[in-house]
């Protein structure tokens, strides 16, 4: 049984920091690619970041480069979205996914929904004025 969790949400003023948590159980950590994805109210969902399983490969929407940072640690089965510089844009749903695969997928194949297997509850961020 898979289970994937997000943390560490809630309400922060714009400009402001925060960190995002997905820990994941019933399956090989570090043998799946992770990602995040958001979805603000009346939006679609749409691609955030991803990792490959050693780390050393993430990609990132443009509309976040330079201010969001994923990373992992595989001896924690952790996921992390760091976030600075929040926007009120940034206000969202946030979902963590695991990919089918640990290799490098690529931007493309990363950006798209159908790459993830398993995916969590969400985590809700909200950054006021």
């Amino acid at each position: 049984q898979v289970q994937v969790v997000e943390s560490g949400g809630g309400l922060v003023q714009a400009g402001g920091s925060m960190t995002l948590l997905c820990t994941v159980s019933g399956l090989t950590f570090d043998g799946h690619t992770m990602g995040w994805f958001r979805q603000a109210p009346e939006k679609e969902r749409e691609f955030v970041a991803c990792i490959d399983w050693s780390g050393d490969t993430p990609y990132y929407a443009d509309s976040v480069k330079g201010r969001f940072t994923i990373s992992r640690d595989n001896a924690k089965n952790t996921l992390y979205l760091q976030i600075n510089r929040l926007k009120p844009e940034a206000t969202a749903k946030y979902f963590c996914a695991v990919a089918h695969t640990g290799w490098d997928i690529g931007l493309f194949a990363a950006a798209i929904s159908p790459t993830f297997g398993y995916w969590g509850q969400g985590t809700q961020v909200t950054v006021s004025s």
